[in-house]
């Protein structure tokens, strides 16, 4: 593989519940705070009480004129998060580079704020009319359409649905469109917005949410905390980025992609087995290298316990030795945008050589198997680490990333 094109990270941008920049973002995963809160105004009638919302997004001073107006609260988070990713990379396209520059995201729901809107006028309202920016605005590729737009990025634009593995295989794609040649620049991430009463009611309707809040591999956890947000990833040729002088957060190595071919919702082994080995064989890493796992624990019984026993699989006597930890604990699942937002902790973790530990209330299950994260590192040295998506439907994505060349 010494001949194959390398991609590095070298643009960052996030809009979550812990956070609506990078910076706050990784502020709070370092400080073990939570974006956890009450559902008010939302219905109150559900099995679940919190949600993990972005409170601290104010569209009308993100966008100029009146654009947020016209954009499902879902494309303004992937339009915010893409942003400041692009301004990080300080990359400038020219014409000539605009072609060679795609947009690849994930969304697992799309724009079901204004669908969820338009369903009450009809229904309960008896209105005969909906906007006419109704369709445009449901689309999961919304997001994808308007930062191509906004930055002029002509290259391969598009958006991947597989629920919550969409921006994780959103991200593999952009990889090896890279490595394929056509694209030198790939603009990925992940974007959704999905706390409104239709979307709130579904979830409960699965008995897969928490009563109380998400605590991710921990004795006594109850289920998952439903989040919303986004993350974009900045990743190009290392030709580029090396002779444009960019800041390197992270070598984005690999991707592994599997399907259980099995049930709906309830995960197996031998897929999340599958495509962590892919993963490791498209970055020609050893096991020895992994350092750091995001995992995909959602903090339901079943999905853990599973996630657990793969792991185990993978590395055998080395889980006791990574550092494993699930960011769901912060920011709540975000479902489309999940993988981005984990890719995100992955790499800012690499580049400030510190593991988020889990936070307040999150007690090992001695069933598990994994250690806790329960302290900073030391001097030891973050080599690599893994980044886990495992959706509905068996469709499993892996994400490899190494710690920046020559940091150290």
């Amino acid at each position: 593989m010494s001949g194959r094109v390398r991609a590095f990270v070298t643009g960052v941008g996030v809009i979550s519940a812990i956070g609506c920049d990078r910076e706050s973002f990784w502020h709070s995963l370092a400080t073990g705070k939570t974006g956890f809160s009450p559902l008010d105004p939302l219905p109150p009638d559900l099995g679940f009480s919190h949600v993990a919302a972005v409170r601290d997004f104010d569209p009308e001073k993100r966008f100029e004129s009146r654009m947020h107006q016209t954009l499902d609260r879902n494309a303004q988070f992937a339009l915010a998060a893409a942003g400041e990713a692009i301004r990080d990379a300080g990359i400038e396209f020219t014409p000539e580079r605009a072609l060679r520059t795609g947009v690849i995201t994930g969304c697992g729901i799309g724009g079901s704020g204004t669908l969820d809107h338009s369903y009450e006028r009809l229904y309960r309202l008896g209105k005969t009319r909906a906007s006419p920016l109704t369709v445009p605005n449901i689309m999961p590729s919304a997001g994808a359409s308007h930062i191509s737009m906004v930055h002029g990025l002509k290259g391969p634009s598009f958006t991947v649905s597989s629920a919550c593995a969409s921006s994780a295989h959103a991200m593999g794609l952009g990889l090896n469109l890279i490595r394929s040649g056509v694209l030198d620049v790939a603009i990925v991430g992940g974007h959704e917005a999905q706390l409104n009463p239709g979307s709130l009611y579904g979830w409960d309707a699965l008995r897969v949410v928490s009563p109380t809040v998400c605590r991710p591999f921990s004795a006594g956890r109850d289920g998952m905390t439903l989040g919303e947000g986004a993350a974009v990833l900045v990743i190009e040729r290392e030709d580029l980025a090396r002779s444009r002088g960019a800041r390197i957060y992270a070598e984005f190595a690999g991707c592994g992609m599997t399907a259980d071919a099995g049930h709906l919702t309830t995960p197996s082994v031998e897929g999340p087995v599958g495509a962590m080995r892919a993963a490791l064989e498209d970055a020609d890493m050893s096991i020895g290298e992994v350092d750091h796992i995001n995992a995909h624990g959602t903090g339901t019984p079943g999905n853990d316990r599973t996630e657990a026993e793969a792991i185990c699989q993978v590395f055998g006597e080395r889980p006791a030795r990574i550092q494993v930890v699930s960011t769901k604990a912060f920011h709540g699942h975000t479902i489309g945008a999940a993988g981005a937002v984990e890719a995100v902790a992955s790499v800012l973790a690499l580049d400030r050589q510190t593991v988020p530990v889990h936070p307040a209330g999150c007690v090992p299950d001695p069933e598990i198997g994994l250690a806790f994260v329960d302290q900073k590192p030391g001097n030891e040295t973050l080599r690599a680490a893994l980044s886990h998506s495992f959706a509905f439907g068996g469709l499993n994505a892996v994400l490899a990333f190494r710690r920046a060349p020559g940091k150290f």
